[in-house]
């Protein structure tokens, strides 16, 4: 059993690795943006980390429909048939970029009337308006290269994806610098800068990867099979798998811009903090994602295989390894929280809810290592999406959101308190999560011969 574990970790830092690495460096850009923006003023901050919730919410898009294509090609991957691989690319393709076209429209167009959803603060409207304008191309291009992101790492590129989501961070960092502060012949655009960087970054990352499928490192997008494809049984199984991990995507993230909406309105101190707070939170929790979606490639693998017994053994090993991750992730975000008081300045009051809500990061990431290797690694693999789906949404629309905003509108508990409520989530679910596992529902191929 110890040299089986010994293989299915080697196997599995060989993928976490360079996903894990893609999934930080990505957090970089939001940290840098903070960062650098934080030196200008709290309100340039502030603006960008509500602005940019709309990109995350798009992310829970362009998610679901890339878990669909990790639900079904890792299995036939596993398999060896590449060719129903190449049809679930090109029906992943042409939802996502259906989504990232009314983004880039809606975000160019009416921006303003977005930003008003997450604040009613005018100076913060008017500046994220302006980001928003600026950065809105990008969620088409944004869209193409995730979808080939999340193909090039079923298909043993694992590396390839994470090289260029990496380059597109440097090239991004190096231009907020240039742009935000106007450095040599360059003006100083402040928020603008940042918009632009994040924008141009994505054309670079999306002339990456037309490069690496014109040098068939990945494969190729059937253009005709994205406007058209006539394989009813696996358009209806894509569906089938992706429906429940749409919802749960739009339950569990429109949740957590809920968050961002509550502490919106509880003042630009609570905004600031949280955003800084969060950043280095999912920069931490890069590694516990990258586990997530290595464990759903590897037991998906296995399971297209039909190595039924060997996916459950490895399920119950990882999930065990989650903890562990999750334990050492909440150590180090404690013994970072002295220096990002020292480094980040913010106003007295915003210092003083940063200190507390990256406490309250250290124990919440564990929750997170558990139930993100569980819900979005072992029960996608084998195409059990609909439980996830499930207990995010009731979880956090059924007693976390309402409590959330009872507390703070209703009964006008501190920030703190209000913070506090917001990082129940995770550990409300662990109960039906790790009982439901047990189950072992998720234990099936779901290959068509």
């Amino acid at each position: 059993m110890m040299a089986y574990d010994k293989v299915i970790y080697k196997k599995l830092s060989g993928i976490v690795a360079p996903i894990a690495l893609q999934y930080l460096m990505a957090s970089l850009v939001s940290a840098s943006d903070a960062f650098m923006l934080g030196f200008l003023d709290q309100d340039s901050l502030s603006s960008s980390s509500l602005a940019g919730q709309i990109a995350f919410v798009f992310s829970l898009f362009y998610g679901a429909f890339v878990f669909g294509l990790t639900v079904l090609a890792a299995q036939y991957w596993g398999k060896g048939d590449k060719k129903t691989v190449e049809e679930v690319l090109a029906i992943t393709m042409r939802y996502t970029l259906i989504v990232g076209l009314v983004f880039t429209l809606g975000t160019f167009f009416i921006p303003k009337q977005i930003m008003t959803v997450f604040t009613s603060d005018a100076k913060l409207i008017s500046a994220g308006a302006d980001y928003l304008r600026i950065v809105s191309f990008s969620y088409l291009l944004t869209g193409f290269t995730e979808v080939y992101f999340g193909m090039m790492k079923i298909c043993d590129r694992p590396k390839l994806s994470s090289l260029i989501g990496s380059l597109s961070v440097v090239l991004n960092i190096i231009m907020n610098g240039v742009l935000i502060f106007g450095l040599g012949p360059i003006p100083k655009m402040g928020i603008k800068g940042a918009a632009l960087a994040s924008l141009l970054a994505r054309i670079f990352e999306t002339l990456m990867v037309l490069s690496a499928v014109i040098k068939k490192k990945c494969p190729s997008l059937n253009l005709k099979l994205m406007l058209y494809s006539n394989h009813k049984v696996l358009h209806k199984d894509y569906w089938k798998y992706t429906v429940p991990l749409f919802i749960n995507q739009m339950g569990w993230g429109g949740g957590v811009t809920m968050y961002s909406v509550i502490m919106g309105h509880l003042g630009s101190d609570a905004v600031a903090a949280n955003s800084i707070a969060s950043i280095v939170r999912c920069i931490i929790a890069s590694l516990c994602w990258g586990i997530a979606s290595g464990v759903g490639i590897i037991i998906g693998g296995m399971l297209g295989r039909n190595e039924l017994e060997k996916a459950k053994k490895a399920g119950g090993s990882f999930v065990r390894f989650s903890i562990w991750i999750g334990v050492a992730s909440g150590l180090v975000i404690l013994s970072i929280t002295p220096l990002i008081l020292h480094f980040i300045h913010l106003a007295p009051q915003a210092q003083y809810y940063l200190k507390y809500m990256m406490l309250m990061a250290s124990y919440y990431i564990i929750g997170n290592s558990l139930n993100s290797t569980i819900i979005s690694g072992v029960f996608p693999s084998g195409g059990d999406t609909k439980f996830g789906m499930w207990c995010d949404v009731i979880t956090l629309w059924c007693v976390v959101v309402p409590l959330g905003m009872i507390g703070a509108f209703v009964l006008k508990l501190p920030v703190l308190a209000v913070a506090f409520i917001l990082t129940l989530d995770e550990f409300v679910k662990i109960p039906a999560v790790y009982k439901h596992y047990m189950k072992y529902k998720w234990v099936k191929n779901i290959t068509k011969n």
